[in-house]
C-alpha cells in the first residue's frame, strides 16, 4: 500500500508543479506560492476531523510538535519558493528532474544516521549526482540557433538544485522526526500554515498587492493547493508504512511526470546531453528504490 501511495504522490505532485509554471508566469512566484499554500491550509483545516483530528498538536504533548512542524514549514517554504522561481525562469524539462534529485540527499542522510546503504543504492546516488552535473552543464552549451548560453535557464538550474537540497533535508526529517512527533496529516497542516504566513509576510513587506486570484488563476490556485496538499498527505502516510527513502524516491518521480507534460504541451528544446543526464537521474532513482 505504501508503494501505491508513493506512486500516486508522484502523479499529483507532477501535475501540480506543471500548473505552477503557468501561474508563476501570470502572477509571479510569491503570489503563486501563497495561494497554493493557503488553499491547502484551508482545505486541511476544514477537513481535519476526517483525518483523525489534531493529534499531537492538541493532545497535551507540549511545544515540541509545534516546533517540529514549524521547522518543516520553514524548510518547505524555502524549497518551494526556489522550485517555483526555477519554473518561472527556466525550462520545466530541465529544472524538474534537477529538483527531483533530492532522494540522493535524503538517502545519504539516512545512511549517515545509521541506515544500511546497499551497493545498488550507492550506485544510484552516484548516477543521480552525475546526471545533475550533466543536465546543469548542458545548459551552458551554446544554443543551436543563437550559439550563446541562456542565462535565465542557468539561474533556474541553480534554484532547482537549492530546491533539491531543501526537499532532501525536509523528507529526511519528516520520516525520522516530524511525522512520528506531529502526525502525517498534522505535519502537512503545519507546513501549509507556516509557509502561508511566511510568504504573506514577504509579500506585505515588499508592498505588493494581495488581491484574490481571478479567472483561470483562481482555478490554478485551487488545483495546485488541492493536489500538492494531497501529495504531501499521501507521502507522509506512505512513510508510516514503508521505508522513508523508498517513499521519498517514489514521490520524486514527479519530475518524470513534469518532464512528460512539458515535452507534450510546451515543446521545450532539450539538448541530447541534457536528455542523457535526465535519463541518468531517473535511472539512479530507480536503483535507489530497489
Amino acid at each position: 500500500m505504501g508503494i501505491l501511495l508513493g506512486l500516486v504522490t508522484a502523479l499529483t505532485w507532477g501535475g501540480a508543479d506543471f500548473v505552477a509554471r503557468f501561474s508563476t508566469h501570470r502572477i509571479g512566484t510569491l503570489r503563486t506560492m501563497f495561494y497554493m499554500q493557503f488553499t491547502g491550509f484551508l482545505l486541511l483545516t476544514v477537513s481535519m476531523r476526517w483525518f483523525g483530528g489534531w493529534g499531537h498538536l492538541a493532545d497535551g504533548s507540549g511545544w515540541q510538535p509545534w516546533a517540529w512542524g514549524l521547522l518543516a514549514g520553514l524548510l518547505n517554504a524555502c524549497a518551494t519558493l526556489s522550485l517555483y522561481r526555477s519554473f518561472e525562469i527556466g525550462k520545466m524539462a530541465v529544472v524538474a528532474p534537477l529538483s527531483a534529485s533530492y532522494p540522493a540527499l535524503t538517502l545519504t542522510l539516512s545512511w549517515l544516521s545509521g541506515d544500511h546503504l546497499s551497493p545498488a543504492r550507492s550506485v544510484g546516488v552516484a548516477l543521480i549526482l552525475f546526471g545533475v552535473a550533466v543536465v546543469a552543464g548542458g545548459e551552458h552549451l551554446p544554443d543551436e540557433n543563437s550559439r550563446q548560453p541562456t542565462n535565465a535557464n542557468t539561474r533556474g538550474i541553480g534554484l532547482a538544485i537549492v530546491a533539491a537540497v531543501g526537499f532532501g533535508f525536509l523528507f529526511w526529517l519528516l520520516g525520522i522526526r516530524i511525522v512520528p512527533r506531529v502526525g502525517a496529516v498534522q505535519a502537512v497542516w503545519m507546513i501549509r500554515l507556516t509557509s502561508s504566513l511566511l510568504t504573506a509576510a514577504v509579500i506585505l513587506s515588499a508592498a505588493e498587492p494581495m488581491h484574490l486570484p481571478r479567472g483561470s488563476v483562481r482555478w490554478m490556485a485551487l488545483g495546485m493547493g488541492t493536489f500538492d496538499t494531497l501529495a504531501f498527505v499521501l507521502s507522509n502516510r506512505g512513510m508510516q508504512m514503508e521505508h522513508v527513502a523508498v517513499i521519498s524516491v517514489l514521490g520524486s518521480l514527479y519530475g518524470a511526470v513534469t518532464v512528460g507534460l512539458a515535452a507534450i504541451f510546451l515543446r521545450e528544446h532539450i539538448s541530447r546531453w541534457q536528455w542523457a543526464g535526465i535519463a541518468t537521474i531517473f535511472g539512479g532513482i530507480v536503483l535507489i528504490s530497489t
